[in-house]
C-alpha cells in the first residue's frame, strides 16, 4: 500500500463531489485490490487535512454531505468569484453561436432575417450576444418598421482573430464529413 495518502488525495481532488470512504476503498480495492480500513483511510484524511491548513495552501479538505472533498479558504473566494464570472462570459450557447455565425456571415442584418434563417426566434440569442459585446447594433433598415441592423464588433474580431468579416473561412474551405445513420446500401 505504498502511497497511500497520495492515492487517497489523488481521489479526492479529482471528485466532482463530495467523496465518501467507502468510494475510496471501493476505487483502491479495483485497482490495486487493496483491502483498506475505515480506519486507515480516515487516519490518511486526517493527515491530509493536517497538511491543508497550513497557510500556504489556498485550499483545505472539508467534510460534507457525508464525504470528503477540497474547497477553496474564504479568503480566496473573491478572487474564484472573479474567474468564475470571466469563465462565465466566454460560454456562449449552440444557438447563441449559431445566431453568432449567421451575423458574422450575413451582415448587415435584421433580427427577423436572422430568424428567417435560423427558423426560431433569435432575441435571446441577440441579447446574450449584445450583453458579451461580440455584435453591434449597426443602424437601422430601410424596411417597414425600420428595423435593426446587427453586425460583429471588434471584441468579436479580436476573439476570433481576425482583421475584417473578408477573413472568415469560406464555406468551400470547411470539411464537411459523411454524417451518415447505419449501414450504406450498395
Amino acid at each position: 500500500m505504498e502511497n497511500l495518502k497520495q492515492h487517497i488525495e489523488s481521489l479526492i481532488f479529482t471528485a466532482e463531489e463530495s467523496l465518501a470512504i467507502p468510494e475510496i476503498q471501493s476505487c483502491l480495492k479495483t485497482v490495486y485490490d487493496w483491502d483498506i480500513s475505515k480506519d486507515e483511510v480516515e487516519t490518511c484524511i486526517n493527515e491530509l487535512k493536517e497538511k491543508y491548513n497550513d497557510e500556504s495552501y489556498s485550499f483545505h479538505i472539508v467534510e460534507i454531505a457525508g464525504g470528503i472533498c477540497f474547497f477553496s479558504k474564504p479568503d480566496y473566494h473573491a478572487s474564484i468569484q472573479a474567474l468564475l464570472q470571466i469563465k462565465n462570459k466566454k460560454k456562449l450557447s449552440n444557438a447563441a453561436l449559431e445566431t453568432l455565425a449567421i451575423i458574422a456571415y450575413k451582415q448587415p442584418i435584421t433580427k427577423a432575417e436572422m430568424e428567417h434563417i435560423r427558423g426560431v426566434s433569435c432575441d435571446y440569442s441577440v441579447q446574450k450576444l449584445l450583453e458579451k459585446e461580440l455584435i453591434i447594433i449597426k443602424g437601422k433598415s430601410n424596411a417597414p418598421g425600420r428595423p435593426i441592423i446587427y453586425g460583429t464588433s471588434e471584441q468579436f474580431m479580436d476573439h476570433f482573430g481576425l482583421k475584417s468579416p473578408d477573413d472568415l473561412p469560406q464555406l468551400k474551405d470547411l470539411q464537411v464529413t459523411e454524417n451518415e445513420i447505419g449501414t450504406p446500401s450498395d
